[in-house]
């Protein structure tokens, strides 16, 4: 998977960040696991991940605060 585009995401509806999101931590559990028995190679993705669920997050945040704003 690569690195999600800021423009993607907030194209992207509630469901479907919070489906990013959760394909992102099982991404994570899997790659620690790699990480534990030696057999991760692209250490970087870890890092990567992380960064997504961080951006979705923050995007998902943004998006209910101009909601509530509006209201």
């Amino acid at each position: 998977m690569a690195e999600m585009k800021v423009e993607d995401i907030r194209a992207m509806s509630d469901d479907q960040r919070e489906d990013a999101i959760l394909n992102l931590k099982k991404e994570r559990f899997n790659l620690r696991f790699q990480r534990a028995t030696g057999q991760l190679e692209n250490t970087s993705r870890m890092r990567e991940a992380r960064r997504d669920i961080a951006r979705i997050k923050t995007i998902a945040a943004e998006k209910r605060a101009t909601k509530t704003k509006t209201k």
